[in-house]
């Protein structure tokens, strides 16, 4: 790679993307000095993986930005788009679960819930298990009796103006059927919520005095309900782990690592109460000392929705590179001080102590683990490598698959494996525009035209303007079919002058016959070898892929509605309009003068529903 020219590198703050020959950014870094930073990349004595990135890249970009806050936020956000194949990479331990109170809804819920989270809506954890959610909420719902249940089972229970069982044991106040005010219910709420961040005492002095109160009065039901309330409480307060006074907030980080990976396990603690854990691993893609390691797990951890906010302080085992960037960066994201810093001795020390044995633990498995998956798919690639004539290792393998019924809702799909791992964010589905009938071959051609047609498009543009959706040519064109299919994807790469960049095979379902060009019979792959493996892995997962596409589609042909398709009523408008009148057929029935007089939807939009539905 050539160097950049004397005195073409700014010395200011900024992040360096280095690029291969393919224009595709293999490492995003940031540097308080881009000019120092990048002169450090052209020394002598650098460390093998470093060596590894400089072969392999042929440019490097730089983009300057005002300060090192600005710097590490732009580094991390080009990370996540372009993902480098140098940069460490993250994996989760598993989706941890949360408990959810819905505030997005008019009568907030409780649920569990695992994945991707609304912003609006509070969570509260993670949790190691589900089951120590649900056994805390069961309590809790004996004080705080809020909606458990789905916004369907609420309508229907509301249509029939009677509650459920949940009422009846008074685990629910029954908003469905007006049993409280909206008031009253959010009071409910918002005492659950202070319960929940830690803030329990006003709970329990609360329900101490109206126990105490009924007793005077002689209502010694209320009271004795009063009583298996305030037990309840206290027992999901004895469920918290109490490590800290009431007044502290802080995270407490282990790490268990050895040359390739990292276990990260972490413990949220507010108002001095263990409220949840996470775990996840770290691919080290990038040399990394101690410090640098402790880095990114910060950037790992506070860059991602943080539903618990960010703490006062963070205990590390070790202090992060570049310590006072990540307490000023911290502190801008809270809007106060945050502290950094390594436990010496006491309870905090013990604690993290406890972290450090779980990030072993949960390392332990990951390793047990790895030995085998690791081994598996470096053997797989070696042998497609071997079998199928390749120059390299395929490391990035694309399959492409067609579905339909009768012609009708005709599909494709594209599936990813980098590394003999699915990378879902880079699958794609293809909607077949001019095949027309059952020609699946018509349909592989337009699929394929249109998928390496953009890359073509994407190659031919500045790297800083390619939105990074088809970037990237496979190592390997795998199509799901024989000899046919095989024929139109090297007709197509002909066509656009890669048929010597991007290889091309087939897999036949019957006998699970191998296609290469060039040859009449199939590759002999072995039975049970892991090439074979993955062959099969990757073309069932296609497969599986432009099926559910398919039927998507097919299902939203068949559920189409009366009011699809009129000028100004979008899905939002609409599913508002159908919740208002209670169904497509009341809105049909309905007057102009009833859709006029909806304050949210204009008398434009009205008249275009009324016009179309008479």
């Amino acid at each position: 790679m050539k160097r950049p020219e004397a005195g073409s590198v700014p010395d200011e703050p900024g992040s360096y993307q280095f690029l291969d020959g393919d224009g595709r950014v293999i490492y995003v870094g940031k540097a308080k000095s881009l000019r120092s930073r990048l002169n450090s990349y052209f020394g002598s004595h650098l460390p093998l993986r470093t060596r590894q990135m400089m072969d392999a890249a042929t440019n490097v970009e730089w983009i300057q930005v005002s300060n090192e806050v600005e710097a590490l936020m732009l580094e991390y956000s080009l990370i996540q788009r372009h993902r480098p194949r140098f940069n460490v990479r993250y994996t989760d331990d598993k989706s941890y679960p949360f408990l959810c109170v819905t505030m997005l809804d008019e009568w907030p819920r409780a649920m569990v819930m695992r994945g991707r989270r609304r912003k609006g809506n509070r969570y509260f954890g993670p949790y190691g298990h589900a089951y120590a959610i649900r056994d805390t909420l069961d309590l809790l719902l004996r004080t705080f009796p809020i909606r458990t249940c789905t916004d369907g089972k609420f309508r229907r229970y509301a249509s029939l103006g009677k509650p459920c069982l949940l009422y009846h044991i008074e685990k629910c106040s029954g908003p469905c059927v007006g049993e409280i005010s909206a008031d009253g219910y959010a009071s409910l709420v918002t005492d659950l919520l202070h319960f929940l961040e830690g803030d329990s005492e006003p709970v329990l002095e609360r329900l101490e005095s109206e126990m105490a109160a009924a007793s005077a009065d002689l209502d010694y039901e209320r009271a004795a309900r009063l009583r298996d309330r305030l037990a309840a409480v206290r027992k999901a307060v004895e469920s918290q782990q109490i490590v800290g006074t009431r007044d502290e907030d802080f995270d407490v980080i282990g790490i268990a690592d050895d040359a390739l990976e990292a276990a990260v396990q972490v413990f949220f603690v507010r108002r001095g109460r263990v409220m949840g854990r996470r775990g996840f691993t770290i691919d080290k893609a990038e040399d990394l000392d101690r410090g640098e390691l402790v880095s990114r797990s910060l950037e790992r951890l506070y860059f991602d929705d943080n539903p618990l906010g960010w703490p006062k302080q963070v205990l590390v085992p070790d202090m992060p590179a570049e310590a006072d960037l990540y307490s000023e960066w911290l502190s801008e994201m809270r809007r106060s001080q945050v502290r950094i810093r390594v436990p010496r001795r006491g309870a905090k020390r013990a604690l993290q102590d406890t972290v450090v044995r779980n990030a072993a633990e949960s390392f332990a498995r990951h390793r047990l683990k790895r030995s085998t998956d690791h081994n598996s798919r470096a053997r797989a690639l070696n042998e497609l490598q071997q079998h199928l004539g390749l120059g390299e290792a395929p490391l990035r393998i694309e399959c492409y698959d067609m579905s339909h019924l009768s012609g009708q809702d005709y599909v494709g799909s594209m599936v990813v494996l980098e590394d003999g791992l699915p990378k879902k964010s880079d699958y794609r589905r293809f909607k077949i525009r001019s095949a027309l009938g059952n020609d699946d071959f018509a349909a592989m051609r337009e699929v394929l035209t249109r998928r390496l047609g953009s890359y073509l498009e994407q190659r031919a543009r500045p790297v800083a303007e390619r939105d990074g959706k088809f970037s990237y040519p496979p190592q390997l064109l795998l199509v799901d079919g024989g000899k046919g299919q095989l024929g139109v994807a090297v007709e197509v790469l002909e066509d656009l002058g890669l048929a010597d960049e991007i290889p091309a095979a087939a897999l036949a379902k019957q006998f699970e016959e191998v296609f290469v060009p060039g040859r009449s019979e199939p590759v002999r792959v072995p039975r049970q070898s892991e090439a074979l493996y993955m062959l099969q892995r990757i073309r069932d997962e296609s497969h599986r892929f432009a099926v559910d596409y398919h039927r998507s589609l097919r299902g939203k042909r068949m559920t189409s509605s009366a009011l699809d398709g009129i000028a100004g009523l979008g899905p939002t408008r609409k599913a508002r309009l159908i919740k208002e009148f209670g169904g497509v057929r009341a809105v049909q029935r309905a007057e102009l003068s009833e859709l006029r007089a909806l304050s949210w939807l204009p008398d434009k939009v009205a008249e275009n529903v009324h016009a179309t539905l008479h």
